[in-house]
């Protein structure tokens, strides 16, 4: 497949059709680690496993989010 390289906004990107991505077992979003190796540039998936505590980490620490959270007296026409 031939590809162009095309400006993406400060950047350069390239842009693959989906049944190239399918059959290669790429999704959109999925992380890939770039290289160079010998003049070539490799494209590997990169296995994103994140813990339980690097989970959390996104959350502030809060795990329970089934708890009420005040959001101060209603204001205009809301109805609570």
């Amino acid at each position: 497949m031939q590809v162009t390289l095309k400006k993406w906004g400060n950047g350069t990107g390239l842009r693959f059709s989906k049944e190239f991505l399918h059959r290669a077992g790429l999704s959109v979003n999925d992380s890939l680690e770039a290289e160079i190796v010998d003049g070539r540039i490799v494209l590997t998936p990169k296995f994103m496993h994140r813990s339980l505590k690097e989970r959390a980490a996104a959350y502030d620490g809060m795990l329970n989010l089934s708890k009420e959270i005040e959001r101060g007296k209603p204001e205009g026409t809301e109805l609570w």
